[in-house]
């Protein structure tokens, strides 16, 4: 039985499952562990997983069949979860956090492949719609949910809470997702020879040294001639060479399929994904942070401001999967509506402590909707210029773009906005104990508002500038994303 044949009902329930296990919740961790320092590895290990292992389940789904994939891709998530719950210090909870990872970024990839197959192209537009407002609605209600959750329980529920939404998932696709799709082995040996190990670990260590490159001079503020930074200087692009090398001449299942690499729309589109992930991730991180050390709202209050971005990504991907599904093209979407974030970027870098509260909780509304819309869009253009066996490793090979440009996002915008804040500060800040508190300053975001109010003007000064500066990049970043979406072929899908 193939996946165009199972019942409405079957069709509906595995809808429901694979949603399920989307629905994200995050979770304020308190100081419980004294080692804020620490704090940061929390999310970029789970970053740092997902990235790397989220394109092989475009392989798995192609090697293991769409159930095995996705409930691979739950029960590691699910494991996760319920070993951050339990962690019982910083370390142990960072490492929980990978293992959600693992199986976190193989959730979504999974999911949108079992969508794709049960699917006509255009009827898929609007399920695909409806799924990223289920997933939309988790992003933008997580932060509020997981804090109220972690206000009321203690933030070890934030995590626990995830638990019954795995199981529910799990049991769901167990008892419905049965169809079979061609390349599935039910020989694990055969499986397990077939994985791409050797670009995998080549593409962790290049993330994991760009990543440790970048903290370690901009953050740590560590000098060029250090050992530790003259070694991930020359073990960045060797990793980096070496991804490449393995998966065009080495790979048996290669995670980097070479077949798209000569192909002119998969580039396009990957170079689109990463373009967005980029900008999205400058602004998820640091956006917050203009009300919280500007402003000198609260962090629940600043992490409110992302909402109405949840709202608008919710709703332009709706309206993206109607209008496919009715007209069946998508170049005009692409063309009109991937200039949104580019303006909605334009009008972040004009934002100071004088804008008006309307336009502070409405100018990320573009972004949103715009980009809503190209996620859409571009997975179309995408999956229409391809073979249909080829989809899961498509999907895949966009996987890892994505994730290079989130990981990007977050390393590099990192590193603009540091260089910037300790120039913007030391340049304000004079007298003997002014290194100190740069320092400080620099360590916790959330201490500007507990500054001498001789000083809290400069320093709030100075975050302002210096996220003008990532506010630009990113904004230069979109506009390079559009002028390559702008080479996207048209095409007009079947029914």
């Amino acid at each position: 039985m193939g996946p165009l044949d199972i019942t409405v009902q079957q069709r509906r329930c595995i809808l429901a499952g694979i949603w399920a296990a989307t629905f994200l919740v995050a979770a304020p961790i308190a100081a419980e562990f004294q080692e804020s320092n620490h704090a940061g590895w929390i999310g970029t290990s789970y970053l740092l997983a997902t990235c790397t292992f989220a394109p092989l389940y475009g392989r798995l789904c192609s090697l293991l069949g769409r159930r095995k994939a996705n409930q691979t891709a739950v029960a590691l998530a699910a494991m996760g979860a319920l070993c951050s719950g339990l962690a019982r210090d910083m370390k142990m909870l960072a490492a929980a956090r990978f293992l959600n990872g693992l199986g976190g970024g193989g959730v979504f990839i999974t999911a949108t492949i079992i969508t794709s197959d049960m699917y006509s192209p255009r009827e898929r537009c609007l399920t695909q719609g409806y799924a990223s407002v289920f997933n939309n609605v988790g992003l933008g209600m997580g932060g509020p949910l997981g804090g109220w959750i972690s206000d009321r329980f203690g933030w070890r529920w934030a995590f626990f809470f995830q638990v019954p939404l795995f199981i529910i998932s799990f049991i769901l696709t167990g008892r419905n997702l049965h169809y079979v799709t061609p390349g599935e082995t039910n020989h694990s040996r055969d499986t397990l020879s077939r994985i791409d190990y050797g670009g995998i670990l080549c593409f962790f260590g290049f993330l994991a040294c760009f990543i440790s490159l970048l903290h370690y001079k901009y953050n740590n503020n560590m000098p060029w001639i250090d050992p530790i930074i003259l070694s991930l200087c020359i073990l960045t692009p060797v990793l980096f060479v070496s991804f490449f090398m393995v998966e065009l001449f080495l790979a048996t299942e290669p995670v980097l399929a070479p077949s798209l690499l000569s192909q002119r729309v998969p580039i396009l589109i990957g170079l689109s994904y990463l373009f967005v992930g980029l900008c999205n991730f400058c602004v998820n991180y640091f956006f917050p942070l203009f009300f919280q050390t500007v402003l000198l709202s609260s962090s629940a209050r600043a992490g409110f401001h992302l909402l109405p971005n949840a709202i608008a990504l919710s709703s332009g991907s709706v309206f993206a999967g109607w209008i496919l599904r009715k007209t069946g093209r998508y170049k005009q979407l692409i063309n009109i509506f991937g200039i949104f974030p580019f303006f909605a970027l334009l009008s972040m870098t004009q934002l100071s402590k004088e804008s008006s509260p309307f336009w502070q909780w409405i100018c990320i509304v573009p972004l949103g909707f715009g980009n809503a819309v190209l996620m859409q869009t571009t997975y179309i253009a995408l999956v229409g210029h391809i073979e249909a066996s080829m989809i899961p490793i498509a999907l895949g090979f966009a996987q890892l773009w994505r994730g290079l440009g989130q990981i990007c996002g977050v390393a590099v915008s990192s590193a603009v906005f540091q260089s910037s804040l300790l120039l913007q500060l030391t340049r304000r800040l004079r007298g003997a104990d002014a290194p100190g508190v740069i320092e400080q300053i620099r360590r916790s975001a959330s201490m500007v508002g507990h500054l001498p109010p001789d000083i809290r003007g400069l320093a709030q000064d100075a975050f302002a500038a210096s996220l003008q500066r990532v506010f630009i990049l990113a904004t230069c970043v979109s506009g390079l994303g559009y002028l390559v979406r702008l080479m996207v072929p048209s095409l007009s899908m079947s029914l």
